[in-house]
């Protein structure tokens, strides 16, 4: 006889400064995945808009605001653009693997590149090798490290370039967080290229989307995202597609926030 499924116990955050919006404060709703379960809790809260970090789910549930919105790519629909099909075959020769989750120093040196030159006064500017290998190994669930290496030289591996943190999840890839060369010179779109990937591995595997975590509309940091098409929304009304127009628009002046 199986023991009943325990009912998640969730938790919130203190507010905190907004990384995204200048003047706001965020809070987020959490809980800890563990235990046998872990993995169907991850999928069943991946489908109302949590992501994982290490073995907590959260999701943004700040007082008066909704900008962050989650946002996956409808992968059966996805179809290459002549701009994203130059990128892939401008990087074939690339080395791709899927890898046990186990951190290394080679993924180590790259985040610390790509935080260095993306996000050097971010909150992970001060990551250690303790933290990345925890953000790494502390998986309750089905994850892999994507490795994008250059061509194999004498035998030996290629330089690694890129890499993804990815859950499995019963619906899809969660891209949980991805990193890669961004020093000047080097191959110009490999975190578009990472994206791609990632949304053809996904179909190849009969997976129907992946999740590429939150969008903030008007939000430079985030305007990557809207490249891939169709790309849902959840809201109110569960999932739906963003049309072309809601994605195209610019929104200096409508985040969503109802003054509560």
């Amino acid at each position: 006889m199986t023991a009943p499924f325990r009912f998640p116990r969730f938790f919130v955050t203190s507010p905190a400064p907004c990384p995204y919006l200048p003047g706001r404060q965020e809070r987020k709703v959490f809980t800890e995945l563990s235990g046998p379960h872990a993995s169907e809790l991850n999928d069943a809260l991946g489908r109302i808009g949590f992501r994982r970090s290490q073995s907590v789910a959260y999701r943004p549930s700040c007082v008066g605001c909704n900008a962050c919105i989650s946002v996956r790519v409808v992968t059966k629909e996805f179809e290459l653009n002549a701009t994203q099909r130059k990128l892939m075959r401008r990087n074939e020769d690339l080395e791709i693997t899927a890898c046990r989750p186990w951190a290394t120093e080679e993924q180590y040196q790259l985040l610390r590149a790509y935080l260095a030159q993306r996000h050097p006064g971010g909150g992970m500017a001060g990551m250690e090798d303790q933290d990345y290998a925890d953000m790494v190994e502390h998986s309750p669930v089905n994850s892999v490290v994507v490795e994008y290496r250059e061509p194999a030289v004498d035998g030996r591996p290629g330089r690694l370039i890129g890499a993804c943190l990815t859950d499995r999840q019963a619906d899809g890839l969660s891209m949980v967080y991805s990193f890669f060369d961004a020093e000047e010179g080097a191959r110009p779109g490999l975190g578009n290229l990472i994206i791609l990937d990632h949304i053809l591995r996904a179909r190849a595997a009969g997976l129907p989307y992946v999740y590429l975590g939150y969008w903030v509309k008007g939000a430079a940091r985030m305007a990557y995202k809207t490249r891939y098409r169709p790309l849902e929304q959840l809201g109110p009304q569960g999932w739906t597609v963003l049309s072309d127009a809601e994605l195209d628009t610019p929104s200096a002046g409508e985040l969503a926030f109802s003054g509560a």
